[in-house]
């Protein structure tokens, strides 16, 4: 297998030029214009100045202790930038390498690694989890039996959404809840609805370590981080605290910004929350989720991972965008149609952080935000950025 190509990133970035021009006495509009010409993007109808306006002056206005950016195409990163400190009332800047606690968006990467067990033949999307694990007992329906792995992937096992997301919250071990699988209700046939989870979701890690013999961590280790050069991601707690680079959790509290916890308990239930990694590395994944590295992730890989497998029905934030038409989950990922556009996206957040990506295929861009604090900017991050296609 040919190595992956190195990142392709404008020398220098769009946003140094865009400073520069400024500097220079250039109008907004014009630094913008230039930029589309630095960047070169594929989509010409996508205009990266709205989101790179909006970023700026957001992370002003909430003065969130550290964030990142980058925005890409497949072959490419169009525009890079960070803000602020690691740890607030700290030196330590945040730069394209910093570490940061990425949450739900670890789903991404076990679909990607559920996906990789079934290319690979080792594994089925209709094999019963029943079969699989056979010690396990999941759900207390009568059709618990038929779950699939496919439904696993996709929160379609008719289980009660968030099952024990509350035990994790309390700082419970993923290992010490899996015995409590067999009490988790039932609120559908499997297949039929989506119920959003984080510890049933993890047992993808069991289902790869059982099949293939190896740590979950290192199967993303070998399949996925070093083939595509994500040389900062890393599985678990212990990467996170011994990173030199690691930011910092902050919470706002009584209006001010401030430290928090780590919830170790979330890092044991590694497919649904369990990656650390620097906006370096997820612009690399987006671009690999864009078709970037045909030799790691083919596109009829990708074709597997983004298609829909269940609807998901009406009253979360991404439902109330402006535009959209549905909503579904695909193999870890979300999946929209907004005013005709198809868009793949995941976001997350644990205790202290927030972050978001999305893509539009057709448009051959994405873009990934990174935050050390809980901050509910995050929410309207994917709408500004496809206020670039309007």
């Amino acid at each position: 297998m040919s190595q992956p190509r190195t990142p392709k990133v404008s020398s220098p970035f769009p946003h140094l030029l865009l400073r520069f021009w400024r500097l220079r006495g250039l109008s907004r509009v014009a630094c913008a214009a230039l930029i589309t010409l630095v960047a070169k993007p594929v989509f010409a109808e996508y205009d990266i100045a709205p989101f790179i306006d909006w970023l700026e002056e957001t992370q002003d206005e909430a003065g969130i202790p550290g964030s990142a950016v980058a925005i890409v195409s497949r072959d490419e990163v169009l525009y890079m930038h960070t803000w602020g400190h690691r740890k607030i009332d700290s030196a330590p800047l945040v730069t394209s390498n910093s570490l940061f606690r990425i949450a739900s968006m670890s789903k991404t990467f076990a679909g990607a690694a559920a996906t990789l067990v079934v290319d690979s033949r080792q594994q089925a999307w209709d094999a019963k989890m029943s079969d699989i694990l056979p010690s396990l007992h999941l759900g207390n329906g009568r059709s618990y039996r038929d779950i699939t792995f496919r439904q696993v992937a996709s929160h379609s096992t008719g289980l009660m959404p968030h099952s024990y997301s509350n035990l994790l919250d309390d700082g419970v071990d993923y290992a010490k809840i899996k015995p409590r699988f067999a009490d988790i209700p039932a609120v559908c046939k499997p297949g039929t609805c989506y119920g959003y989870q984080n510890v049933v979701f993890s047992l993808i890690a069991d289902v790869v370590e059982q099949t293939t013999g190896e740590g979950y961590d290192k199967f993303l280790e070998e399949k996925l981080f070093r083939p595509l050069g994500m040389t900062t991601a890393s599985v678990g707690l212990e990467p996170y605290v011994q990173s030199a680079d690691a930011t910092s959790p902050h919470r706002r509290v009584r209006g001010s910004w401030r430290p928090t916890s780590t919830n170790p308990a979330y890092y044991s239930a590694a497919p649904a929350a369990g990656i650390n990694a620097s906006v370096f590395d997820m612009a690399l994944w987006v671009r690999a989720n864009l078709g970037g590295f045909p030799e790691v992730l083919t596109p009829d890989f990708l074709n597997e991972l983004h298609t829909p497998v269940i609807e998901t029905p009406q009253g979360n934030y991404f439902n109330r965008w402006q535009g959209l038409e549905k909503a579904y989950y695909g193999i870890g990922w979300r999946v929209f149609d907004i005013d005709g556009v198809r868009v793949v996206h995941h976001g997350g957040g644990v205790r202290g952080y927030r972050s978001e990506m999305a893509f539009i295929p057709e448009a051959d861009i994405g873009m990934v935000v990174l935050f050390n604090g809980e901050t509910n900017v995050a929410n309207d991050a994917v709408p500004m950025f496809l206020k670039g296609l309007r």
